[in-house]
């Protein structure tokens, strides 16, 4: 069966050359289990120093630079916290998003206009997010750049999410204009939160790029 085990620092995936493709469920479902175990498990000194590492590895990049709608997300069980790039986004006059569980499409998001101390209730998965206001509302497609939370990654910048899918879903707009830079897609992880190759389904929307404490994956962009 897949198994992961560790390599240079990364967690691997490994494939039994006995395996059916795709992929079963049990697999990935193992797969995220382990993921997300070591990730809960980073202590919060590790957590913050890689947090801060890839803010400002973010700050740099010029598809942060040149964006003016930036959406992010609130760290949430070991993720990593983009919140400090958001503050600095909206320091320099952009404005700035938080995706919020769509009241209406079961799966999906919507980004919602925020700024530094407004009200935030938590959802249903007990992760913060705005109140829902239709006035502050802005869709995906409409952002400059989106960052994304993710459990895994490999070197083709294929993202394995918690299995909910409301990243794909709400982005499945971007499987037909690949060639378009709007929205710039990064995903943010651990540098231990590399696999080898994952398996891709045809609903998956993949990052243009992927950024680490220590490097920038690029693969679309």
């Amino acid at each position: 069966m897949a198994s992961i085990g560790t390599g240079g620092g990364c967690l691997l995936f490994q494939h039994n050359p006995r395996m059916s493709s795709p992929t079963p469920p049990s697999e990935l479902d193992e797969l995220r289990r382990q993921l997300r175990q070591w990730r809960i498990g980073l202590g919060p000194v590790a957590r913050q120093h890689a947090s801060l590492a890839i803010n400002f590895r973010l700050s740099r990049l010029p598809s942060f630079r040149r964006a003016r709608h930036v959406a992010a997300y609130v760290g949430n069980k070991g993720e990593i916290d983009p919140m400090p790039l958001l503050h600095l986004a909206h320091l320099m006059g952009k404005a700035c998003y938080l995706p919020s569980l769509h009241p209406f499409l079961p799966g999906r998001l919507w980004f919602m206009r925020w700024t530094p101390g407004m009200p935030m209730v938590p959802n249903r998965f007990g992760i913060p997010e705005p109140l829902c206001d239709s006035a502050r509302r802005r869709g995906a497609q409409w952002m400059d750049l989106i960052l994304m939370p993710l459990l895994g990654f490999d070197r083709h910048c294929h993202r394995l999410g918690m299995g909910g899918g409301f990243y794909d879903r709400t982005l499945s707009f971007a499987r037909t204009r690949r060639q378009s830079r709007r929205p710039v897609l990064i995903g943010l992880a651990h540098d231990a939160q590399r696999c080898e190759d994952l398996p891709v389904a045809p609903w998956d929307v993949s990052p243009h790029m992927i950024v680490t404490p220590t490097v920038c994956v690029a693969c679309h962009i």
